[in-house]
């Protein structure tokens, strides 16, 4: 029985991460869980799951919790590193939002444990000395996000020498087809209607202005070694095709599967084993129309704007990130327009 610990475990992935681990009671044991403030949530959590430790980042919000439960409850960045660390734990599953996800991350992988990673941010401002420490330590990194599983399935057994591209598709977000002039004086409400996945509020905001496509390309540079003219994104509005790697024989293997983040999470915490589950399977003669086209860089220039920081290297990623994070946020409080 593999041993874990989740980060961020009242979100969009944490949440859905306990249900992978649901469906395979007698495969995962949940030893850690942390989140931001959610008491009631992570009540709920910690009664169905009984983890040894659990940590609310905000300290008011753990120290009520702490009245409500007799699992020992830890506070802020301190407490992220003492979930990520337990010591039984053999995988941390990393499903905070935002750059917050660096230290945790790099903490756990120090201490020898193993990452399952859906913290986009963590590699796009620490890439580095991220990947560095994990080679030096020897532990695996698995990615979770549907598109870097996709690059992940497509490169295993595979020469790295023979990879020509690496294909990331993209939704196009709820803007696609577009102008700027369209979506301009957009409303928190329409940035977060997304045709086709649902996700946290930060990572679609991301997604309407393909940033989150942007961070992905970051992401893949560290996880895969690769140049950034080895990364191609490609608009895919079905979002069935979570990636493709193209060959040097001019061969190009895509992974297919539902708009379901279950399974590359399940694939995270599995690998290399593949478990049966009962989550709903991809019917090809229903959704069979796949279509593709290029990226419009002239109306969502944030795109344009990772790969500029990738190729200029340094610490202009990690700004770009940052910046990027308080225009989110700032935006879902209604303090600045679209």
């Amino acid at each position: 029985m593999k041993k874990i610990s989740i980060l961020g475990s009242t979100g969009s992935i944490g949440t859905q991460t306990l249900d992978v681990v649901r469906q395979h009671s007698d495969e995962f044991k949940v030893l850690g869980l942390a989140a931001f403030n959610e008491i009631d949530k992570i009540i709920e959590q910690i009664n169905e799951f009984k983890p040894e430790k659990v940590c609310l980042f905000d300290e008011k919000s753990a120290e009520e919790l702490a009245k409500k439960t007799d699992v020992e409850v830890v506070s802020g960045m301190q407490g992220l590193k003492e979930i990520a660390v337990i010591e039984e734990i053999e995988q941390t599953i990393v499903s905070v939002v935002g750059a917050i996800g660096i230290e945790p991350t790099m903490h756990a992988i120090k201490k020898g444990k193993n990452i399952a990673l859906a913290n986009k941010e963590t590699l796009v401002s620490a890439g580095q000395p991220i990947m560095k420490e994990v080679k030096k330590q020897g532990i695996v990194l698995m990615p979770i996000d549907s598109e870097h599983s996709a690059i992940f399935q497509c490169l295993n057994g595979e020469e790295r020498k023979k990879v020509s591209k690496v294909l990331i598709t993209c939704s196009g977000g709820p803007f696609r087809g577009k102008k700027i002039s369209d979506f301009y004086n957009a409303t928190p409400e329409q940035a977060l209607g997304h045709p086709t996945w649902s996700m946290g509020s930060k990572i679609t905001i991301d997604s309407s202005t393909l940033m989150n496509k942007g961070l992905e390309v970051l992401e893949a540079k560290w996880l895969y070694d690769l140049e950034l003219e080895e990364i191609e994104v490609v608009i895919h509005p079905q979002s069935l095709i979570h990636s493709m790697v193209e060959f040097t024989d001019g061969s190009i293997m895509a992974q297919i599967g539902t708009h379901d983040m279950r399974t590359p999470i399940q694939y995270a915490l599995t690998y290399p084993k593949r478990l049966t589950n009962e989550f709903p399977r991809l019917n090809l003669f229903e959704n069979n129309n796949l279509t593709f086209e290029k990226p419009d860089y002239k109306n969502f220039p944030c795109l344009g704007f990772a790969f500029e920081a990738g190729k200029q290297k340094g610490t202009l990623a990690s700004a770009m990130n940052a910046a990027n994070e308080i225009a989110v946020w700032s935006f879902l409080d209604k303090k600045i327009k679209y």
